[in-house]
């Protein structure tokens, strides 16, 4: 599907989802989010409320600070207060079911936001296609570093998107990998998406072997610790770097040519199409309407994804500084 097809299914999904939005009173939205240990979340919080009240609704958001039973003691408080219906960016793919079921057993569905919730009758999934995305990735290395040692230096092994993101970067490396072409000398998922965690792996692969030639990090926080280790050993600038999220300080290590690149997801829409979800079913009970589906392992999810666009030294102006999710004089200070 071509750029304006793109864009004309996205106009009729957003005017199906708005039709009869004036015909109930204000719709209460609980919004349960792992963590703001990033960047990028705080930016989704604002844009999840912003559209919310656009549509007329009220949000009330829930803070887990990466803690699963936290999370479920907050779904619990926010279905006695009567919200109705709940949007989960889950700290734990598998234990958030439990606030999916819990939900259900008051009739309220719930949307998983960007982290699939897996083993359970989820309703609605809004997120990035993050196979794609691990593609891109892949690609982009590869096209500028056809042959060497490769490192892969993957997300949380409690969100399905790390393994998404895998199986996308390795649809790409795996052919190339079996003709010689490229060896992968480290390849571990962390248990975090911290940059404590991408500093020590390749402290810890730096202390084996220095012929690295590309590291894949699951995100930026990752990268930007990987990129610190590098530097430590010398070697800033002379290994690429891809990572994902378009963090503003990642954005500065691109124009120095420490990072090669990162992916940014747009996450104005994502959250818009989640606001828009969240309001229509709280009106209607339901909304039919959908892209596509994912397996989460019980069932197919209802999914709608948004898709990620490459972002380099080259073309910073006409992605996050275009979108509006950066501006200029932050990204080249």
């Amino acid at each position: 599907m071509n750029y304006v097809l793109k864009t004309i299914a996205l106009f009729f999904l957003t005017m199906f989802l708005l039709d009869g939005c004036s015909n109930k009173e204000e719709v209460k939205v609980g919004f349960l989010m792992h963590a703001l240990d990033k960047e990028r979340w705080e930016n989704d919080r604002d844009f999840f409320i912003q559209k919310v009240e656009e549509l007329g609704g009220t949000v009330e958001v829930r803070i887990a600070d990466n803690d699963a039973q936290k999370q479920l003691n907050q779904a619990n408080e926010l279905l006695s207060n009567g919200v109705d219906v709940l949007v989960v960016v889950p700290v734990d793919q598998f234990a958030a079911a439990r606030i999916v079921e819990n939900a259900h057993a008051k009739n309220i569905k719930v949307i998983s936001y960007d982290r699939l919730i897996k083993n359970c009758e989820l309703d609605f999934y809004v997120s990035t296609d993050n196979v794609e995305i691990g593609k891109l990735q892949a690609e982009y290395l590869t096209i500028l570093q056809p042959k060497g040692s490769y490192a892969l230096v993957g997300g949380a092994l409690n969100d399905n998107n790390s393994q998404f993101l895998y199986l996308g970067q390795m649809n790409v490396l795996q052919p190339l990998v079996e003709r010689g072409d490229i060896k992968i000398v480290y390849n571990v998922f962390t248990e975090r998406w911290e940059e404590e965690e991408g500093y020590n792996h390749i402290k810890n692969l730096l202390a084996q072997t220095d012929e690295i030639d590309a590291i894949l990090a699951g995100n930026d926080a990752i990268a930007y610790g990987i990129i610190k280790a590098l530097r430590e050993s010398g070697k800033d600038g002379k290994v690429k770097v891809v990572g994902m999220d378009a963090d503003l300080r990642n954005l500065h290590e691109i124009v120095s040519g420490s990072q090669t690149s990162t992916i940014y997801k747009p996450y104005e829409k994502i959250a818009s199409t989640a606001a828009e979800l969240a309001v229509k079913i709280g009106i209607t009970g339901d909304c039919e309407k959908t892209f596509q589906t994912v397996s989460n392992g019980a069932c197919l999810v209802p999914t709608v994804f948004h898709n990620g666009i490459l972002v380099n030294k080259a073309n910073l102006k006409l992605t996050v500084i275009s979108e509006g999710y950066q501006s200029e004089e932050e990204v080249f200070q």
